[in-house]
């Protein structure tokens, strides 16, 4: 937990070590207590600092009986949003309970840290940590997002209103319109009473009491909902030369525009421009000064270079490119579609500008390929990103005659395990695009890692012909697995550094400069791999320059 400010609050001289112990942890946080101590600060009485300390820090770590703690804080409990953490610490540190901000302030999270230290019991009550629900006061702070909650009733309370349903297990739609670091969290921990959808139209609404979504765009159901609302959208506008006018007035026509196309404006990551327009002082202040984000400028032969839908001849007479909004947002975006086209407005007579929306690129929800490392053969051995990988998959196409079946058993219900073992290339490739050209996510499953020997040249160039989104998981290789079964150090100080992974030639010719012989003379690590059918013909090699007595495995 990164506190600004931690507090020690000790009743007990006795219980300075234990303050001390938590301050080793907490290296900024200061002790307070009764008496002149080493690293102590002197307080008057509890009664006395715990009103100050209640304004200037983060978090108030008791130690000692909870009714001291509850009555000294209480006169000074306003808010859960503005309130620091309070956690109180028995004498003996075995009890470690959070007391006040339980979440918001991080007072849960602040706990378990503590009972690590302590090697003591977080005492937690708080019914989504004890059941293993997402916290929705704080999902949104934790992966960066904006949040917005409303139950149609009573908007001051509508979070509260909106958790209660979803600790309480009420039928919950999840919408996910990007694909990120957050939400693939929510898709691995989801809970049983959450069915995801990926449209908003899709979801049977009078079968769901809360709507929760995540993504750039605004909704309305006549049911409780919370929306997170992630930095995924980039601004891009073009504007007159030297353009004058009230920043605010403009930022008000953008956001109105943007609310009117269903785009929440908490999801504007930056704004974007040509360079001609880089010392523009208007767009600045409105980035920085209003918007509170990044301003950013391109090459005119970079934002010409990109497809829009509504070039402009008269536009690049002037700039050198025949876009600049659109240009821009898409190249702020990574080559993201627009989801908002050029818009046009005006601060007075010759003020004119445009302005364009894109989501960025790499959050997505398009159809995905994660090449996936299964590992030396041992079901146990591969990573836990491959495994989360393969649990989310809607298509698994495996090595059949290499990799072990049991790692699809882990596939979820309706997923489509599918062996390669019978099928060429192309029809691989056919099988995948299929998958892919719906939006959905494919694992394809290589024994080891593929990256050593893998063959994924060939697929990774035909991913990208056809512009397909796709990532490498890497997995264990026979050569690590080999020296962890051998209890083998492979690099050893002052005796051999380098480890070379390569092949005997068989059928398939090796590059002259890498021929074996030539490589042994190094008399480094060497890990063999496609050897077995060709291992008299290998050893002969290896004892040009290799002792008699060295020891072998081939991979």
């Amino acid at each position: 937990m990164n506190k600004r400010s931690v507090a020690i609050v000790v009743v007990s001289v006795s219980s300075l070590p234990l303050a001390r112990q938590i301050k080793k942890q907490y290296p900024d946080a200061v002790i307070y207590s009764k008496e002149s101590q080493e690293e102590t600060v002197v307080m008057e009485s509890i009664d006395t600092i715990v009103g100050d300390l209640f304004l200037k820090s983060d978090a108030i770590i008791f130690i000692g009986a909870m009714g001291i703690c509850v009555r000294c804080i209480a006169p000074y409990i306003m808010d859960k949003h503005t309130d620091p953490a309070v956690v109180c610490i028995d004498s003996t540190g075995k009890y470690i309970i959070p007391v006040l901000s339980g979440h918001i302030g991080g007072a849960n999270e602040l706990s378990v840290e503590l009972a690590q230290v302590l090697g003591g019991n977080a005492i937690v009550t708080t019914q989504s940590d004890n059941t293993g629900l997402w916290a929705l006061d704080t999902l949104g702070e934790k992966f960066g997002w904006s949040v917005v909650a409303d139950d149609l009733t009573d908007n001051e309370n509508a979070m509260n209103a909106c958790i209660a349903a979803f600790v309480n297990k009420k039928p919950t739609a999840l919408i996910l319109n990007v694909r990120e670091k957050g939400t693939e969290y929510l898709e691995h921990t989801c809970p049983d009473h959450v069915r995801i959808f990926n449209k908003f139209s899709d979801i049977p609404l009078d079968q769901f009491e809360l709507v929760i979504t995540v993504g750039p765009f605004i909704y309305e159901a006549d049911i409780k909902m919370v929306s997170y609302f992630p930095k995924v959208l980039h601004l891009g506008i073009g504007c007159r030369k030297d353009l004058k006018g009230d920043p605010v007035e403009m930022h008000q026509h953008i956001i109105a525009t943007l609310i009117d196309n269903n785009l929440c404006p908490e999801s504007i990551a930056d704004i974007s421009s040509i360079d001609l327009k880089k010392d523009e002082a208007l767009l600045a202040l409105l980035a920085y000064g209003i918007m509170d984000c990044p301003f950013k400028t391109y090459p005119a032969d970079v934002l010409n270079k990109l497809a829009v839908p509504n070039p402009s001849a008269k536009v690049k007479e002037v700039t050198q490119s025949s876009s600049v909004a659109e240009a821009a947002a898409i190249q702020s975006a990574g080559g993201g579609f627009l989801l908002l086209e050029k818009q046009k407005g005006q601060l007075g007579e010759s003020n004119d500008y445009t302005f364009a929306v894109a989501m960025d690129k790499s959050v997505q929800r398009q159809g995905h390929i994660e090449i996936v490392g299964a590992g030396p053969g041992d079901p146990e051995l591969i990573s836990i990103r491959g495994r989360r990988m393969l649990e989310k998959a809607d298509l698994i196409l495996y090595a059949g005659s290499l990799v072990p079946k049991e790692l699809t058993y882990c596939a979820k219900p309706g997923a489509t395990v599918r062996s390669s073992a019978d099928m060429n290339l192309e029809e691989q490739f056919i099988l995948m695009k299929e998958f892919y050209d719906r939006g959905k996510f494919v694992v394809r499953l290589h024994t080891g890692d593929p990256c050593i020997y893998g063959a994924i040249q060939e697929q990774m160039a035909f991913f990208d012909q056809f512009h397909m989104s796709y990532h490498i998981t890497p997995g264990i290789s026979s050569f690590q697995a080999a020296a962890a079964a051998l209890r083998s150090q492979f690099t050893i100080p002052e005796k051999v550094q380098t480890i070379i992974l390569t092949r005997g030639e068989g059928r398939t010719p090796m590059p002259e400069k890498e021929q074996l012989h030539k490589l042994a003379a190094s008399q480094s690590t060497m890990c063999i791999y496609l050897s077995a059918g060709i291992a008299d013909k290998v050893q002969e090699e290896l004892l040009e320059h290799y002792p008699y007595h060295t020891g072998s495995r081939l991979l």
